[in-house]
């Protein structure tokens, strides 16, 4: 696959087509294997091996020959697929494997309105059939000190802004999440302002890191992961990248975002990885790639300073967490 991020060289050869893609989504279907949970802070996952739920002869994809350009080899595929943060679904990770399982995830589509000139409605299929899916060997740095580095699919967020047009008036970008309460017990949970909102400034949201991806390991996306599009901002805490998006909009004020109005005191508006700033109950220095047993230490901007500091340039980074 392209890789415009140049994290790992990658063969044009290896570019998904989508007649493959959606036999893939098939197979992921058949296999049963669309599962997920997660656990806080530094605690180990306690991972359900999906084989046990799988078709025999269906073989898990390996992380062999997958590396970031940091020399970091990625997870396991049964470690992402079983290690995420989605409330919509439960606060209880441990139940997140079995409640996400049968989410309904077809028909998709994601309107792109607003501040444009040239408002869409984009079946997820027809996002995948005009966009080439790319490898991305990203990093993934969760606000709650933890980490993996994950080998999404997917493509560049500015594909689809330049597509719509943003008018010059626009200055953010806002994202949502699909409100399916029947889907997604956790919605019925009173503590958060549903649906799940986040937001990026437009130049933020232009830069070429920021991708939305439609799947990993050459895999469809995992109901648990954020089926079936997501938003992936690797500097920035894993909160940001909000998941089953459904709804972009190009607006002029800085957007409410979930955890920025449930703790605006914990969970700032933009949320860049940095080790100098803790979050009031834990420190930030260190984090725990998940399957190590110790820490290591936190990178600025997650290790990708040099594709996006200049654009907080003059800001001061503490105050604008």
């Amino acid at each position: 696959m392209t890789n415009n991020f140049k994290s790992v060289p990658v063969r044009s050869s290896e570019i998904t087509s989508k007649t493959d893609y959606l036999s893939r989504r098939d197979f992921i279907k058949a296999a049963g294997i669309l599962t997920g949970t997660s656990l806080l802070a530094a605690c180990a996952p306690s991972v359900t091996d999906p084989v046990s739920n799988m078709n025999s002869g269906v073989t898990i994809p390996s992380s062999d020959g997958k590396f970031d350009e940091l020399g970091n080899q990625a997870n396991e595929y049964v470690e992402i697929t079983n290690y995420n943060n989605f409330y919509e679904f439960s606060s209880d990770k441990q139940a997140v494997a079995s409640l996400a399982r049968d989410f309904k995830t077809e028909p998709w589509t994601v309107e792109v309105y607003g501040l444009v000139n040239k408002p869409k409605t984009f079946g997820v299929e027809d996002l995948i059939t005009m966009y080439p899916q790319e490898e991305r060997i990203y990093r993934l740095r969760c606000v709650e000190g933890w980490s993996m580095v994950i080998p999404w699919e997917g493509f560049p967020l500015s594909n689809i802004l330049n597509e719509v047009e943003p008018t010059s008036k626009a200055k953010y970008v806002r994202f949502e999440t699909i409100f399916d309460p029947e889907q997604m017990p956790g919605l019925k949970s009173p503590f958060y302002v549903w649906p799940y909102q986040e937001g990026l400034r437009l130049d933020e949201a232009m830069n070429d890191l920021a991708i939305l991806a439609t799947g990993l390991y050459g895999e469809p996306m995992p109901n648990p992961n954020g089926a079936p599009i997501r938003l992936v901002v690797p500097w920035k805490y894993g909160f940001k990248s909000i998941k089953s998006i459904v709804k972009i909009e190009l607006v002029v004020e800085q957007p409410s975002t979930l955890w920025n109005t449930a703790a605006p005191n914990e969970y700032g508006f933009y949320s860049n990885v940095n080790p100098e700033v803790s979050h009031p109950r834990w420190s930030q220095a260190t984090e725990r790639r998940i399957g190590e047993l110790g820490r290591r230490p936190s990178l600025m901007f997650n290790g990708y300073a040099d594709q996006v500091a200049d654009l907080y340039a003059g800001m001061d980074l503490a105050e604008f967490y």
